[in-house]
């Protein structure tokens, strides 16, 4: 049980106001009135602002925390945490608190077995806060002695895992907004942002290395790749080359484009949109953070955001954006945008962290 020590003078004050009362000879129900705590109140918060209150909650929690998603529906935060106590810190901030049974040490834990373990090519996995679990997914090509070692993982984690099947098949999805060419491969552009005063666009990692040259879809020279990151990372930076419009817009491909003036943090529930130059515009939901997908052939790449929106080879490194917010950078996934499926994205805000770059 936690509790708080109470200040000395905040204790001599309560202790004269109760000996006021009796001297007065007011009745304990008159007292107990007029010391009615106010009902908190349940926020009304756009997604990014969601992101941010999750920060803040999460910080102030610390362990008794155990993951945040968006009520689209509602408008509201829900967090997960552990006991009441914490439940009574999320409500005063404007949250709606749920309390859960695995914390997020454990659901960290469960995931480090996961890698440990079953490191098989055509998985993915993620941390779902509505499930309060790690949810594994195989995609179609996972099946035999794999899929029997996947499951009797998944099922040595009890009740921190769950099982569930793609029909798709996991691939970076090489072949973003507009398209961009180099070698023969076809890629789509991200984001533009500003390096050291100088125009860059940020795209996929595993759509090219540095040095290679990138051309628009009608062969106009675009730039230089300087920075490339796969698998540890998916993103990569271009700089313009001398002439280049670069204007912070998306492409929408109804004749007319989406303005971008800031970048933002996913949001487990948020509603976003993705842009690429095979399948053009989709939308969908965030529905995981820090999601892990093995590729093949050793590609495996951490920190991902899961989504609902489907995409299709070359719209990697497309954009993903809420608004005019800047997300995500198309990294890969499984079906396509006629059968739907799960589609991953690099988060913007770490390309610009490790860049040293801006939306621009």
């Amino acid at each position: 049980m936690k509790h708080r020590r109470i200040p000395k003078r905040r204790a001599a004050i309560a202790g004269a106001g109760v000996a006021a009362l009796v001297a007065a000879g007011m009745t304990f129900q008159t007292a107990n009135a007029s010391q009615e705590t106010p009902t908190p109140e349940l926020k009304t918060l756009s997604a990014t602002a969601a992101g941010k209150l999750a920060s803040t909650l999460g910080e102030d929690l610390g362990t008794d925390a155990a993951g945040t998603y968006y009520d689209a529906d509602s408008r509201t935060l829900v967090v997960n945490v552990l006991d009441k106590a914490a439940a009574g810190l999320v409500e005063q901030a404007g949250g709606k608190a749920r309390i859960v049974e695995n914390s997020l040490a454990e659901l960290k834990s469960a995931r480090a077995t996961l890698s440990d373990k079953a490191t098989i090519p055509g998985t993915s996995w993620a941390t779902d806060p509505t499930t309060n679990k790690v949810v594994v997914t195989a995609d179609r090509t996972v099946s035999g002695a794999e899929w029997d070692k996947l499951s009797k993982v998944v099922e040595s984690l009890g009740g921190k895992a769950e099982l569930q099947r793609t029909k798709g098949e996991f691939k970076k999805f090489a072949a973003g907004g507009d398209a961009i060419l180099s070698g023969g491969g076809r890629c789509s552009l991200g984001f533009n942002v500003v390096k050291d005063g100088a125009p860059h666009f940020i795209t996929a990692g595993h759509c090219g290395e540095a040095g290679s040259t990138w051309q628009d879809a009608n062969g106009g020279a675009l730039g230089e790749m300087v920075e490339s990151s796969f698998p540890d990372n998916d993103f990569a930076l271009v700089k313009y080359a001398d002439g280049v419009d670069h204007p912070s817009e998306v492409n929408l491909y109804n004749g007319s484009s989406q303005a971008i003036t800031a970048a933002a943090e996913a949001t487990v529930g948020m509603q976003v949109q993705r842009s690429g130059s095979t399948t053009q515009v989709h939308d969908g939901e965030v529905t995981a953070l820090d999601a892990t997908v093995n590729y093949g052939n050793g590609d495996i790449v951490n920190g991902l955001i899961q989504t609902t929106v489907c995409a299709e080879p070359g719209d990697s490194g497309g954009s993903l954006f809420a608004g005019d917010q800047a997300v995500g950078l198309t990294s890969g996934g499984s079906g396509d945008c006629s059968s739907g499926g799960e589609t991953f994205f690099q988060p913007v805000t770490e390309a610009l962290q490790v860049f040293g770059a801006e939306i621009g």
